[in-house]
Order: C-alpha cells, then sequence, then structure tokens
C-alpha cells in the first residue's frame, strides 16, 4: 500500500512538472538562456495581454531590445527580476 501511495505521489509531481515545461518557452541566449513563462505572466498580469502584445496577441520576436526594453521595464514596474543572472540562467 505504501509503494502505491509513493507511486501515486510521484506521478503527481511529473505531471506537474509536464504541465509547466508545456507553459514554458526556452530563448538561447549566449549570457544564459531565458525561461518564460507564459501561463505565469498572463496571470501575474490578470489577463492584460497589451502589457507585451501590441494589438492583437501574435508570438512576440523576442531578442534582445525586446527583452531589456519591454520585459526588463515592467519587470521594475511590477517588482520583477532585473538582475541579469535573475533571468539568464547558464
Amino acid at each position: 500500500m505504501k509503494k502505491l501511495v509513493l507511486i501515486m505521489v510521484l506521478l503527481a509531481f511529473v505531471a506537474v512538472g509536464v504541465a509547466t515545461a508545456a507553459d514554458s518557452v526556452v530563448y538561447e541566449n549566449s549570457k544564459g538562456n531565458v525561461t518564460f513563462n507564459h501561463k505565469a505572466h498572463q496571470e501575474k498580469l490578470g489577463g492584460d495581454c497589451s502589457k507585451c502584445h501590441q494589438g492583437e496577441p501574435a508570438k512576440i520576436e523576442v531578442n534582445k531590445d525586446f527583452g531589456h526594453n519591454v520585459c526588463k521595464a515592467c519587470h521594475k514596474e511590477m517588482n520583477g527580476p532585473t538582475k541579469c543572472n535573475d533571468c539568464h540562467k547558464k
């Protein structure tokens, strides 16, 4: 019985990890990859897509200018992480 409970708990952790990974996008960068969790940002902003998306929400081309101008500015405003290594992970 204990083994069954342990297996069920482990499966639950794996399922949560898979679901979380599906919500994330990894942007490769020489300073360290940036993992962006769309669902977490959407919830934090209360569903206000206009913070990041101008006009109709669509895929954004994320580059250094966008990341440092839009993302970092919003992070400052919303008390998010702003140091390089907070987002760029090696």
